[in-house]
């Protein structure tokens, strides 16, 4: 029985539509077909395609979407089990009569009911065709995040399944998208719109780049998106009311971004919405209640208000943080004329707060003893102190990875047999700033970055605080210039090259994308860590100002290393970006002679590095400067340009030192020759108004001496 408007032709069984021309070709190409049979299995091609069914020309006909007639033939009774899948175009078509697609596919049982036979072939070439059109989706929204650095090599239009493509997981059966995860790449396009043909898409991970421009409204058509991370970017515009579309989101990270108007209503219909996060935003306007039934949110950084149930601006208490209760105490007096106004909204104000604590979870509770401290931090693990004295062997010595101005670094193997380093810092003996000493360790959390060391969880007891990084197999910059062991290869070149250009993009990210911006203050060779692949990332960011909460929220304690500490820091105690570019100088200066920034040994000499780089400089001998280790494999020219680069970011006056986007413009060969004359000509012009400010004290000694003389001698 064949389907209605079917007809029989010889052997085959042909829709109604089918091209006659097509057809005909068809049969004049059989025995090509039948002689080029192909080993039975699951789904390959025949003839025209080569390599797999959604690899074949099928894929134009996909793309074009030319309307299209199937037809299926069994083969001759030597191959009883296998029957042949053609996809002809129809005479709508405007293309030439020809065969697209030829796939063959292993039926083991061939039953009467061909209708079911016929509908398995259909869902096959379905598969094929859905697997194609996911491919092109992710390989658009690869040229427009801009993949400059090639990271997703994978992503490739001639390898149409994107299920082999790194960073992409699919379905069971291996067909559908339905987890993107791409943070922390250094992307710096934007997102295509084309996410919302992602179907079955349920996890979007875009956090930790630099993606510019709107969120696409697109992003509403993913109806089986459970998770949905923008946070850390540079989007722009408003939040789309579209978002409110996506039934089983449970959870939204947009924070960490530029963008502004009011928080849509829409987003009240997310019944299934577990956690939100909008903080650090330009966003005005009130918060739609329905969102506090949220188990988990996060509003702060904004410009809202807490709805009409409330009278003042929220932006202080949109998240429990253990923050002062008396200042925002005094947020709500400001509004309130007398007595019983005072009591009314106080009432409300302990209402309201008792409400946000019922609905907060996954917030940082001490351990059990302690104080009743919480606070939210993201996605860090809390490690007991227990998980942290096994893995260290009890803080053996033998474990120690080196020591800094903020405590000892020990290398530990969890339970799971990852390695990890673990900062324990020093100088903590009460609980005095510990909602503050949070605060700051979520800050740092959220400071995500290829360029960055990334904080995975922390430690806290009274007495106590440890924090803990992935393990950098290559440990820092300074162990391979000075501290290594024999038979170990020495950092050749080009890697310091990189290393410099590495480090400049993590401070960078820290100055000027950063909100609120993170000062490092203590840049130097010994925290610029290297993976396995000698990338640089930038440790102990953040540090600083962590440990300086412990007594208040403002310190004038200079943080850092002699040598690498910026005049304008070590006189006033003032730290800001641009103490952290001199750093950067100096650091530069290690990378080139592998020296330290600062010998007391040579009492007789220059101490200081950065003294004799300039002294060598003036006198055109920087080759007796470079690091022997190099044994004369550099380009002078490039080592003369970090030189350069280092003396322009270590200047006297931190106005004159350039921010940390113009030195890796200078790095990449822009604008460095113009700065470079500047300075020299600036160096000129100061030397002659010293010589002629010493000619003028000289004789201005000398007048002065023969009118003393004078007076001297005269009259008593």
């Amino acid at each position: 029985m064949l389907p209605r408007g079917w007809r029989r032709s010889a052997t085959w069984l042909m829709s109604p539509e089918v091209d006659e021309a097509a057809y005909r070709n068809l049969r004049s190409t059989q025995d090509f077909y039948e002689s080029n049979l192909l080993s039975p299995s699951s789904l390959v091609p025949l003839g025209l395609g080569g390599g797999s069914c959604s690899s074949s020309p099928v894929h134009a006909w996909a793309k074009l979407g030319v309307p299209t007639s199937y037809f299926y033939r069994r083969t001759p009774p030597s191959s009883p089990k296998l029957l042949h899948v053609v996809a002809l175009p129809s005479k709508r078509s405007l293309l030439s009569s020809s065969v697209f697609s030829v796939c063959q596919i292993k039926i083991w049982t061939i039953t009467k009911n061909m209708m079911v036979i016929f509908m398995l072939i259909l869902t096959s070439l379905y598969s094929c065709v859905q697997s194609i059109r996911q491919g092109e989706v992710l390989y658009d929204i690869k040229l427009q995040l801009q993949d400059t650095d090639n990271q997703l090599s994978t992503w490739a239009i001639n390898q149409v399944n994107p299920c082999t493509w790194s960073r992409v997981h699919c379905d069971s059966d291996n067909i559908n998208v339905i987890q993107v995860m791409l943070s922390s790449m250094g992307f710096n396009g934007t997102l295509s719109s084309k996410v919302g043909e992602l179907a079955y898409l349920e996890v979007l991970e875009l956090s930790g780049n630099n993606i510019t421009g709107n969120i696409p409204v697109e992003l509403g058509n993913l109806s089986r998106l459970t998770r949905l991370s923008l946070h850390n970017n540079r989007f722009t515009g408003e939040i789309p009311a579209t978002l409110g579309r996506l039934p089983k989101l449970k959870s939204m990270d947009l924070s960490e971004n530029y963008l502004n108007g009011s928080i849509p209503d829409s987003l009240s219909s997310l019944q299934s919405l577990t956690d939100i996060n909008l903080a650090y935003n330009k966003l005005t306007g009130s918060i739609p209640e329905q969102l506090y039934q949220a188990a988990k949110f996060n509003f702060t950084g904004n410009h809202l208000s807490c709805g009409a149930n409330f009278l003042n601006q929220c932006e202080s208490d949109l998240l429990n943080q253990g923050g002062s209760h008396n200042s925002k105490r005094r947020l709500l007096l400001g509004g309130i004329g007398g007595g019983i106004g005072l009591v009314l909204v106080t009432v409300l104000f302990l209402l309201w707060r008792s409400r946000k604590k019922d609905h907060l979870h996954d917030s940082f509770v001490d351990v059990a003893g302690e104080a009743d401290h919480k606070i939210e931090f993201g996605q860090l693990k809390r490690f007991s102190w227990r998980e942290l004295q096994i893995a260290t062997g009890d803080f053996n010595e033998k474990n120690v990875l080196g020591q800094g101005g903020f405590g000892k670094v020990y290398v530990g193997v969890l339970s799971d047999n990852s390695k990890v380093a673990i900062k324990r810092l020093t100088d903590y003996g009460n609980r005095a700033g510990e909602d503050a000493f949070l605060r700051e360790v979520d800050l740092i959390s959220v400071a995500v970055h290829k360029n960055l060391l990334r904080l995975i969880g922390f430690c806290t007891t009274p007495t106590e605080r440890l924090l803990v990084y992935p393990y950098m197999q290559n440990l820092s910059v300074a162990y391979r210039l000075r501290e290594l062991k024999p038979g170990e290869p020495v950092l050749d070149w080009p890697t310091r090259k990189q290393v410099a250009m590495d480090t400049a993009h993590g401070l960078e990210y820290l100055h000027e994308h950063c909100n609120p911006k993170i000062i490092h203050r203590d840049v130097k060779a010994a925290n610029i860590l290297l993976d396995e692949n000698f990338e640089a990332v930038v440790g102990d960011f953040g540090l600083a100002k962590l440990v300086d909460v412990r007594k208040t929220s403002v310190t004038t304690r200079v943080r850092g290393t002699m040598g690498h500490i910026a005049p304008e820091y070590l006189s006033t105690g003032k730290s800001s970006n641009k103490t952290d570019v001199f750093g950067y100088g100096i650091m530069l200066l290690e990378l080139v002679t592998g020296q330290r920034a600062i010998d007391i040994s040579l009492l007789d000499g220059d101490v200081l590095l950065l003294d004799k780089v300039k002294k060598l400089s003036r006198e055109n001998q920087l080759n007796l400067i470079i690091d022997p280790n190099l044994d004369r494999n550099y380009d002078i020219l490039e080592v003369e340009k970090l030189i350069q680069i280092s003396l322009l970011c270590t200047q006297a006056s931190p106005e004159d030192r350039p921010i940390m986007s113009d030195v890796i413009r200078m790095l990449e060969g822009e604008g460095l020759t113009e700065r470079w004359e500047q300075l020299q000509q600036v160096a000129v012009t100061q030397k002659q108004d010293y010589e002629r400010i010493q000619k003028r004290l000289n004789w201005d000694d000398d007048t002065s001496y023969n009118q003393e003389a004078i007076e001297l001698s005269g009259a008593r």
